[in-house]
């Protein structure tokens, strides 16, 4: 049986195609053989996993260490110590006695549970006596323990850590979660300190993170398709699919799966072009697999809301960048910070999120009267886009007030709201490709449609200023597109400002160039 594109789990070279996860983050030897604790971080189903059963594989091979893999996920929600402690040891002992270390079947047996502070400790010690060569851990989905669970397992390592130069304990021990060790959460109380310098695992000497797939890697991946099938990804495709994922490992492999599997039923004497890729992307937008659906339910998080809000308002100036807050969001893989911008980890992710978030708004307007579709904006073959913001204009004087109230995001809401308007329009019969990060203060949309494109920015009036900030901008993103015509909508946030001041509708000729300023 030939290989294939997995989604869900760890990889098995020789069940799935597969980049070597070692590859995407060096130096891990390197720390095992200076006897060093350390941390792996990165978000869910970029590889983790994959990595540790991978590594302890060749490390046992080598034959210096003996190499333990062990999840603490059976920990989870376990706060008291009394309770979470002795799940970890038998986790442990659960590990050891299916592992290949000499021993360790015997040493699985049953422990005293009684001191629960000193338990994982001792057993350790006990266990790295009896070996004949040092053994190393890595414990999976470390961000699993809360409280005082996770403070009693930290405290025992760091305990064991300290005197092992006189008693002998693990040479090595990897905790690996979404999660920097720094940014665990005690909640001994509320509103507690992170587990920073003085915490009880400041033994650790690196946090390590994964990369993504470069352009490359996805070909070599893809290529390893190509040679058991002789099916082949045109370059094209293989961009694409770059662009769209920023190689975000689950998303590469999910999207080769759909168009190979689903699209073409396995038939591999078709090629894969960027159109099926496109395809492809709109399937698993549209069908939020679980990977997608679990990573959006973070969007209800009030930390999350925090920094994600000015992204998707473009206001930088509202993000705490060295706050709990943004860390949490980077490790749940949501954002990135290129040169100081920091927007969505890729254009799927930001599709999903602002789809996400405004699917209420879009469901009710395909049931009101504004459940308009393409056919009544079209004029010659082009939407009038200016008839179509005219409608939004009459929807937002109607209703803002009372749709706004049902974002938890309100200040995100007006640009939310708009695009749920133009999604319903598009649906079946266009696209709108969206371009937010915080810092340049605005959204740019592009709605495409026929081949023509409509270029959108969206703004949120501060000022009196804010209008005629705003023209250089929307003429550069017109430049991008290379288009002559373009709408600038501004929304008045302003208090105490009536109606008829913020409903208005005007066209500017600059140069060789329209721009329509629809005030709302």
């Amino acid at each position: 049986m030939s290989r294939y594109f997995n989604v869900a789990g760890p990889c098995n070279e020789a069940k799935h195609y597969m980049i070597e996860a070692s590859s995407r983050l060096t130096g891990i030897k390197e720390l095992i053989d200076q006897e060093q604790y350390f941390v792996i971080h990165a978000p869910r189903q970029s590889g983790k996993t994959t990595l540790l059963l991978d590594l302890a594989n060749r490390i046992n091979h080598e034959g210096r260490y003996y190499v333990l893999y062990c999840s603490l996920e059976a920990a989870q929600g376990i706060i008291d110590p009394k309770e979470g402690i002795p799940v970890i040891v038998k986790g442990l002992k659960s590990d050891l006695r299916y592992s290949a270390i000499p021993g360790a079947r015997k040493f699985a047996a049953d422990a005293d549970y009684g001191d629960f502070t000193n338990v994982l400790k001792d057993e350790l010690t006990d266990f790295c006596i009896s070996l004949d060569k040092p053994l190393v851990i890595f414990f999976d989905e470390a961000d699993c323990l809360s409280e005082g669970t996770l403070i009693t397992f930290l405290r025992q390592l760091r305990n064991a850590y300290n005197t092992r130069s006189r008693t002998p304990f693990v040479r090595s021990i990897v905790l690996v979660g979404m999660r920097n060790i720094r940014d665990f959460k005690a909640k001994i109380r509320p509103d507690s300190e992170t587990l920073g310098s003085a915490s009880p695992f400041n033994i650790i000497t690196e946090a390590l993170t994964f990369s993504n797939f470069t352009k490359d890697e996805i070909a070599e991946l893809y290529g390893q398709h190509t040679i058991e099938t002789g099916q082949l990804f045109e370059p094209d495709a293989v961009e694409t699919v770059y662009q769209q994922t920023q190689g975000q490992p689950w998303l590469v492999n999910a999207i080769a799966r759909e168009v190979i599997v689903k699209m073409l039923q396995s038939d591999y004497t078709r090629p894969v072009t960027a159109e099926l890729v496109h395809q492809a992307i709109y399937n698993i937008i549209l069908r939020c697999n679980t990977h997608i659906d679990s990573l959006l339910e973070r969007l209800k998080e009030e930390r999350v809301r925090r920094v994600m809000e000015p992204v998707i308002i473009g206001e930088l100036s509202g993000i705490a960048i060295q706050s709990d807050d943004y860390r949490y969001t980077t490790d749940l893989g949501l954002i990135k910070n290129v040169n100081g911008v920091i927007m969505p980890s890729n254009p799927i992710y930001a599709e999903v999120i602002i789809r996400t978030l405004n699917a209420d708004s879009q469901k009710d307007l395909s049931e009101s009267r504004y459940a308009h579709r393409m056919p009544r904006y079209l004029k010659d073959g082009r939407i009038d886009m200016t008839y179509l913001m005219q409608d939004f204009q009459s929807f937002w004087r109607e209703n803002s007030e009372i749709w706004i109230e049902r974002y938890q995001y309100k200040e995100a809401a007006p640009q939310l709201i708009l695009q749920a308007f133009l999604q319903r329009v598009v649906n079946g019969g266009g696209e709108i490709i969206r371009e937010f990060a915080a810092g340049y203060r605005r959204i740019d949309l592009c709605v495409v449609y026929e081949g023509q494109k409509y270029p959108v920015e969206l703004k949120l009036r501060r000022s009196a200023q804010t209008e005629e900030n705003s023209h250089d901008q929307i003429l550069d993103y017109m430049d991008t597109l290379g288009v002559k015509e373009g709408w600038l909508v501004i929304f008045d946030r302003r208090i105490n400002i009536d109606w008829d001041s913020k409903i208005y509708l005007k066209m500017e000729k600059i140069e060789d160039k329209t721009i329509t300023i629809v005030g709302c």
